[in-house]
């Protein structure tokens, strides 16, 4: 959970910070643009005007009328450094703005080929004081009639909302920029509620000109919100995308081996490249698989095997039903029946063997786990044993200190029955002596069951815990039995967290060993 929290967070993060850095990018690149043609659209009118009255006495008024600072002249094409794209745009009837940090200058291409230049300490404030106090001088001269109705002609050619006012209408001014206003006929302030410059000019003793600009260059405007938005949900879409693409690439591989499983392919199994969430599913897919291939070539070795241990008891039986109708007497008849309730008896523990098996190899058997004397059942097991062949001594040894160890967690009926089938394999083929050695520790429990009989190849060691395995060709109960009872041993020290292996006996023969932990995890 981690390893994929950590993943995924990761690269959610990173998607932000790389959307961050590219939306500061892009937000200082598109109000670069942006603020460019501010400028232009807000000199363009003025300087359109400019242009438009070359040779009459524009220029004189409005040098007589421009704030301090500002210079506005004609000056001739060679006199200034213009790019080829300037000079065409100049071509065009377009202004020129160039802002450094003195301030700005303005440049339009006039009717006669002459540049118009000028140059602003602040272009904003200047520019649209300067159109306020020009629109003024112009309408200052006619009546009050005229002037209501010459203004809305003149204010056409200027991005600015001038209307006339009394000395009642004025706005709310303190009282210094009200004596300022009376000193030298106009004052510039800012509107903070419509954020722009407010300009008043007096036009006579009661009349006022109020002019009020387009508002300030606002950075944050729907265009760029809208621009940044798009660039973060893409970012942060296609980070999220190709995370989510590798989950469900992975899931899709996990869909694909499913399918393969489903169809036969049992061999099929996934790649575990990661420790995650997904890498632990694949890992338990896997071993899930493994158990299933498992189940299903015991099941088809057990069908094989079984429909091939039936058929000799079976055999022997029907054949000593036939031979009933044949006896002449009752001693034979007898001998027949013994023959038969043997078969039948074969039978029946083949039953119990395969029962067993499979209810160990079907994938998760119910433990009753309790703590018993391990050496209790030890010697239980060998008293039964004992008396199968008398002639062969069967010996048990306990290490020393193994009784402070003696109790374990385990399924008493089980162990016995690993404990049996091993003495009982070892019956079969030792010569005269068996030997059960027990070490009881701590943490573990071992028992050694070893015989001094012909012993076991070692490349044949792993194959004798294969169910339905026999290292000979005896099908008889009494030498081969039915190659279960090892496989039976390794299935109940796996259920209860052992093992169980084969190694060579000093005494000669095989020696069995059984090892698993004296308590069972929660």
């Amino acid at each position: 959970m981690n390893s994929l929290f950590i993943r995924v967070f990761g690269g959610v993060f990173a998607a932000l910070l790389a959307a961050s850095l590219l939306c500061l990018l892009l937000f200082h690149g598109l109000n670069h643009v942006r603020f460019k043609h501010y400028q232009e659209d807000l000199a363009a009118p003025l300087f359109r005007w400019l242009a438009s009255h070359e040779g009459t006495d524009s220029a004189s008024l409005v040098a007589a009328i421009q704030p301090e600072g500002v210079e506005i002249r004609h000056r001739e094409r060679a006199s200034l450094k213009l790019s080829a794209v300037q000079r065409e745009r100049l071509q065009y009837g377009h202004t020129l703005v160039d802002t450094s940090h003195t301030g700005s200058q303005v440049v339009i291409q006039g009717r006669d080929g002459q540049l118009v230049t000028g140059f602003f300490p602040n272009l904003y404030r200047d520019i649209n004081l300067l159109m306020a106090r020009l629109l003024a001088t112009q309408v200052q001269a006619l009546s009050p009639a005229g002037q209501e109705q010459a203004l809305p002609i003149l204010a056409q050619h200027f991005p600015i909302e001038p209307r006339l006012v009394s000395a009642n209408e004025l706005p709310q001014i303190s009282l210094p920029a009200r004596q300022r206003l009376e000193q030298r006929g106009w004052i510039a302030y800012e509107d903070y509620v419509n954020s722009r410059q407010v300009t008043l000019v007096r036009l006579g003793d009661n009349r006022y000109l109020l002019s009020a600009a387009q508002p300030y260059f606002h950075g944050f405007g729907w265009p760029v919100v809208l621009a940044l938005i798009a660039v973060t949900a893409f970012v942060v879409g296609l980070a999220v995308y190709f995370l989510l693409n590798a989950l469900d690439y992975r899931l899709r591989t996990l869909e694909t081996v499913a399918s393969r499983i489903a169809r036969g392919e049992l061999d099929a199994r996934i790649e575990e490249s990661r420790l995650d969430a997904i890498g632990r599913l694949g890992k338990v897919f896997n071993s899930m698989a493994e158990h299933i291939q498992r189940l299903v070539h015991v099941q088809r070795e057990m069908i094989h095997a079984v429909s091939h241990e039936l058929r000799t008891p079976v055999a022997r039986i029907r054949f000593g039903v036939q031979m009933i109708e044949d006896c002449p007497d009752r001693a034979s008849m007898e001998k027949q029946l013994a023959g038969i309730d043997s078969d039948i008896q074969e039978l029946n523990e083949l039953i119990d063997e395969i029962l067993t098996y499979a209810r160990l190899e079907q994938g998760g058997p119910i433990l009753d786990f309790q703590e018993i004397n391990i050496r209790k059942v030890v010697e239980q097991v060998v008293k039964e044993q004992g008396t199968l062949k008398p002639n062969i001594h069967i010996e048990t040894s306990f290490s020393p200190d193994s009784e402070h160890w003696e109790l374990s967690e385990v399924e008493p009926r089980y162990i016995h029955r690993a404990l049996q089938n091993l003495v009982g394999n070892a019956l079969r083929y030792a010569n005269s002596r068996i030997r059960v050695a027990c070490c009881f520790e701590a943490d573990t429990c071992r028992i050694d069951v070893e015989d001094d009989g012909p012993g076991i190849p070692e490349e044949d060691w792993e194959r004798v815990f294969t169910p339905f395995s026999r290292l000979d060709d005896s099908r008889t109960r009494s030498s081969g039995g039915y190659g279960l009872g090892l496989s039976i041993v390794r299935r109940i020290l796996y259920w209860h967290g052992g093992q169980a292996f084969l190694g060579r006996s000093e005494l000669g023969g095989a020696r069995f060993t059984l090892i698993w932990p004296r308590k069972q995890p929660a």
